[in-house]
């Protein structure tokens, strides 16, 4: 089998090589020679998920699944959610990012925040999409060079190290992603 990630995030790809299982071929967006900024315009983090899946199956023709991530921050009403890559502006800067939230969260008492992983797969003109939620709380101080995005300030619960300070094996068992994974790959086994 024969699969498409959509997304140009390196460290995205990365994770999600690292769970596939060998007899699906991914296939990066470079491969496909797709070099354009596909559209995430949804207001919602499943909107921008099937939203990119559509596009590559439409422009490009190849089966594919494509994610779209948020950090949710319960004090902030759910922020940054969809906009979680460009919280602090355009240049989706993970550090300015990080800033931004730890400056905002100043003066809040919870710090309880989750991750959310929404996959929309596009297999055999069918749509089907995976969620995966990790749940923990925002720090108040970066940890950890492991990772990327938020991950130096996010301490899942029931663990005392960050997602930046964990290897990529644990990251993936417990978060967000390696969860929307893990439904995605039982449902391709069927």
């Amino acid at each position: 089998m024969q699969l498409v990630f959509a997304t140009n995030n390196k460290n995205k790809l990365k994770e999600v090589q690292a769970i596939v299982p060998k007899h699906i071929r991914l296939l990066s967006l470079e491969d496909i020679m797709c070099i354009e900024d596909i559209p995430e315009t949804q207001p919602t983090i499943a909107g921008n998920a099937i939203q990119k899946a559509e596009y590559i199956k439409a422009n490009y023709g190849y089966d594919c699944f494509a994610d779209d991530t948020g950090l949710e921050v319960e004090a902030l009403k759910g922020e940054p959610g969809v906009y979680s890559a460009r919280y602090a502006g355009h240049q989706r800067d993970a550090d300015d990012n990080m800033n931004k939230l730890l400056t905002e969260l100043e003066d809040k008492t919870s710090r309880k925040a989750q991750f959310k992983t929404v996959i929309a797969l596009h297999l055999n003109g069918r749509l089907e999409t995976f969620t995966g939620i990790c749940i923990g709380e925002i720090t108040t101080e970066k940890a950890g060079d492991k990772g990327f995005g938020y991950d130096p300030i996010f301490k899942p619960n029931g663990f005392e190290e960050t997602f930046a300070q964990m290897d990529l094996e644990l990251k993936n068992n417990i978060g967000h992603r390696g969860k929307a994974m893990a439904q995605l790959i039982q449902f391709l086994s069927k």
